[in-house]
């Protein structure tokens, strides 16, 4: 009996380009936007608490929590990438090994490093600039949240395998599971129970341990862990290594320019570190469906590519720049209106209340050139030049961020957001130009049976935008094996025939 050939139907090798990214994106962005609403949410219920040292709390926290975030998601991005080969080559026994193998790394690793944020905590926010209140309270979070990290990271880990076998409304099920009890929870916990940030650290928790369960759950129904097995974790961890470490090395980037940004704002005030962790809550949110066109672009480009239509991997570009501007001057113009709205559900005051009215009126104009650079990232990761997305994500992270902000510190927290976006406007429009330049530079490359794509390695956000925005790369995987299911039953029919 013939073998069936592994070509499958490539969905957006045809059809209006625009029409496929605002698809993929729209989609990606409704899942992206339920999970961030809960995270806004949080906030809002400890500001309706009036302690700025609990806001500020807050902002401390993520900056820790963005760094362990960024090594979970550059290991789950390689568990994915390593069993879907497999899975695509219907070795299925070995990426159930591999997965199995490398779980055991992960949960160590992961233990290793919540351990040791817990047991550093007071340093650790003293570097970045936290006293008093703020620094007790955000230790207090860490020591509850950060020990139980291989939660999440399971959680995640999961995920992707959920996805890496086409499994992905089920992945994404998961983890809004998790975002439901923690809206739930949050306002039980943090407010009728008093418990304050102590309630949304045991929220998250709650949370977490909701996805790990599911994922594990829906894991093993999938038949993708079992009993790893000792003499193979060395060689499967190098598999996965060889993708995973680049991705963390990508993903860290972020977080790197966040705590900089966060340890300058501490030096004037509680309020001003308060007014940065509050546009770090909105910006997701109203940018969900930005950072969505991340995951879904990637697709599109790499089967353009592989199909030879090069003039089709430029259209999706100018078509994801396009949705990046529209959608920008969109956000822009509702937050400028209702300005006073968003200043009074936080009740913002004094420097807090300042740092929002200037980011509403004119800093998140730079997040025009900061979609600029996750479009770029996704197109460099996606026609095979992923070095180019780190090296522009460290320089944003870095000279970037650390000189702007350095001179903004002269003129206040003002200076200091505006430093911020500044360097975000050079490193966005050198890493589109680049971008244009590689597509430009492609040759014809139909793919063959041998080929082998790594997906696209996405800025980090957080755990749960992770899991969220990578789902839009399965897409692919579905459309293909429907297509490929209607080939197979069109054949049957004909030869019955």
């Amino acid at each position: 009996m013939r073998r069936p050939t592994s070509r499958r139907h490539a969905a957006f090798c045809q059809g209006s380009i625009m029409r496929h990214v605002v698809v993929m994106a729209g989609t990606g962005a409704i899942g992206l936007m339920a999970v961030f609403m809960v995270d806004l949410l949080n906030l809002f219920y400890i500001s309706t608490l009036h302690n700025p040292a609990l806001t500020a709390a807050i902002g401390f926290t993520a900056a820790v929590g963005f760094i362990q975030i960024a090594v979970s998601i550059g290991m789950s991005i390689g568990l994915g990438a390593t069993t879907g080969r497999q899975i695509g080559a219907g070795h299925h026994d070995i990426a159930q090994r591999i997965a199995s193998s490398f779980s055991v790394v992960m949960l160590a690793l992961t233990s290793l490093i919540g351990f040791g944020t817990a047991l550093l905590a007071h340093p650790i926010l003293h570097a970045l600039g936290a006293h008093g209140e703020a620094e007790h309270q955000a230790a207090l979070y860490l020591y509850i949240a950060s020990p139980l990290l291989p939660l999440i990271a399971t959680g995640m880990g999961c995920s992707s395998l959920l996805r890496a076998v086409g499994a992905a409304q089920q992945s994404m099920n998961v983890t809004l599971a998790g975002a439901l009890i923690s809206a739930v929870l949050d306002p039980i916990l943090i407010l009728w129970m008093n418990l304050e940030l102590e309630g949304a650290a045991l929220s998250t928790l709650a949370s977490r341990a909701l996805v790990a369960v599911l994922g594990i759950y829906c894991a093993r129904q999938h038949g993708l862990l079992a009993r790893p097995v000792a003499r193979f974790i060395r060689a499967d961890t190098y598999s996965v290594g060889h993708i995973a470490v680049p991705a963390i090395l990508t993903n860290l980037a972020t977080p790197v320019g966040g705590i900089f940004v966060t340890h300058a704002m501490a030096s004037f005030g509680l309020a001003a570190v308060a007014g940065q962790a509050t546009i770090d809550r909105i910006v997701p949110v109203a940018f969900a469906f930005v950072f969505a066109l991340t995951g879904s672009i990637g697709p599109i480009m790499s089967q353009n590519l592989g199909a030879g239509q090069v003039a089709r991997v430029q259209e999706t570009l100018v078509a994801a720049l396009k949705l990046v501007m529209g959608c920008v001057a969109l956000t822009w113009a509702v937050l400028f209106l209702g300005q006073d709205i968003v200043i009074r559900v936080f009740s913002a005051t004094g420097t807090t209340a300042d740092l929002i009215r200037l980011f509403c009126n004119w800093t998140i104009g730079g997040y025009v050139f900061i979609g600029m650079l996750f479009v770029a990232n996704s197109a460099f990761n996606n026609l095979g030049y992923p070095l180019y997305s780190t090296l522009f994500n460290w320089g944003r992270a870095t000279l970037g961020t650390i000189p702007f902000v350095w001179i903004g510190t002269r003129f206040g927290p003002m200076g200091v957001q505006v430093g911020q976006v500044m360097g975000s406007v050079l490193f966005g429009l050198g890493a589109v130009g680049m971008a244009f330049n590689v597509v430009r530079t492609l040759g014809v490359r139909p793919a063959g049976p041998e080929s082998d794509s790594i997906p696209s390695l996405p800025p980090a956000q957080s755990a749960e935008s992770a899991m969220i925005e990578l789902d839009d790369l399965d897409n692919e995987a579905q459309e293909f094996d429907q297509g490929e299911e209607d080939a197979q039953n069109t054949a049957l029919s004909d030869n019955r025939n």
